[in-house]
């Protein structure tokens, strides 16, 4: 009963003429034994020629289906060889993908040994040869603490140093501003915007020099942090207070700013003229949100340190909270309460 059952479950996977050939070479077969039998020999004579033609038609129909398993083995082989060199190819470029990306770092951090060569062999005072391991471990911490998507331009010189640029990024990430403004673009334009990537914040850069502008967009474009980050041209003007004129960014270029919450201050650069960045506070003052930080680069030149004195003595509200390892000094605003519901 058992091998009935399972002879009925395989008979339907046969095609038909896969089961019309036995069947008819058993019929063919019957018939030959019979007719010899009672004496028709001509007749199974071509019952047996018929069951020979039977026989033929069943080896061309195996014939055909193994063509069939060839064909489709051959076929799956091929796939499977598609299959295996698409994967080797998205492993090697996987692989490659790592190189690259260790490369980058490599070259960063070799960069960062080449400045510090640089430093000493133009026989640096003491002070900035006792500093530069302090510059080198800054440089590493940057890199422990972000993964830049393409190299990221170099530190220190005009730009802000790794030690600055360290602590700088500590603020933005504890405070989360939600705009900050940033007064000379550059290194560390990219830096903050990473920063304000992950909680969400924006940044506003203003520079006078195209040039230098441009520079900072197309960083800004290779580590894909547009949305993120603006840098608008911001060419110099003079602005008058208390009756003197000072070449400052053009006014015109805040115009849509409001709530700033936080300030980088380092530009314009020295080289404009004297007290330069001055006017800072008096051009932003009434663009800062209730509460604010202000990050003053270069505060230990006399020039800014004179600036520091004015605004804290011109401004209530505005108080130094210290100074950051870097050449920074950091000033809190808060707005006197009648302040803020005349702005309001």
């Amino acid at each position: 009963m058992s091998t009935l059952s399972r002879t009925r479950r395989r008979l339907p996977r046969l095609t038909s003429p896969q089961i019309a050939v036995p069947v008819s070479a058993g019929v063919l077969c019957a018939g030959a034994v019979a007719t010899a039998v009672t004496g028709y020999d001509r007749i199974a004579v071509a019952l047996l020629a018929l069951l020979g033609g039977v026989i033929v038609a069943g080896l061309l129909l195996v014939y055909r289906r193994l063509a069939k398993v060839q064909k489709a083995g051959v076929t799956a082989q091929r796939d499977l060889r598609t299959t295996v060199e698409e994967m080797q190819r998205r492993l090697i470029a996987a692989v490659e993908r790592e190189r690259l990306t260790a490369g980058d770092r490599h070259l960063e951090l070799a960069e960062a040994v080449a400045r510090v060569r640089q430093l000493t062999e133009r026989k640096a005072g003491s002070a900035q040869v006792l500093s530069l391991p302090r510059e080198f471990e800054a440089t590493v911490q940057l890199f422990q603490g972000f993964t830049p998507r393409a190299p990221m331009p170099s530190s220190g010189d005009f730009a802000l140093n790794p030690t600055g640029l360290l602590e700088l990024l500590h603020l933005i990430r504890t405070r989360k501003p939600r705009l900050v403004l940033e007064l000379g673009s550059g290194t560390s334009s990219v830096w903050i915007a990473y920063v304000l990537e992950k909680s969400g914040g924006k940044l506003v850069s203003l520079d006078h020099e195209q040039g230098y502008a441009n520079r900072t967009r197309q960083a800004l474009v290779a580590h894909g942090l547009t949305k993120v980050a603006t840098v608008r041209d911001a060419p110099l003007a003079p602005v008058n207070i208390e009756g003197r004129d000072y070449p400052w960014y053009d006014p015109e270029a805040l115009a849509d700013l409001h709530d700033i919450d936080f300030v980088l201050i380092d530009g314009p650069p020295a080289a404009v003229g004297a007290d330069a960045r001055y006017p800072a506070l008096h051009m932003i003052e009434k663009r800062l949100a209730d509460r604010a930080t202000v990050v003053f680069d270069d505060a230990g030149r006399p020039d800014e340190q004179a600036a520091l004195a004015a605004w804290t003595q011109r401004y209530d509200g505005l108080t130094r909270e210290g100074e950051l390892l870097g050449r920074h000094a950091v000033l809190a605003f808060a707005r006197p309460p009648a302040m803020a519901a005349t702005r309001g």
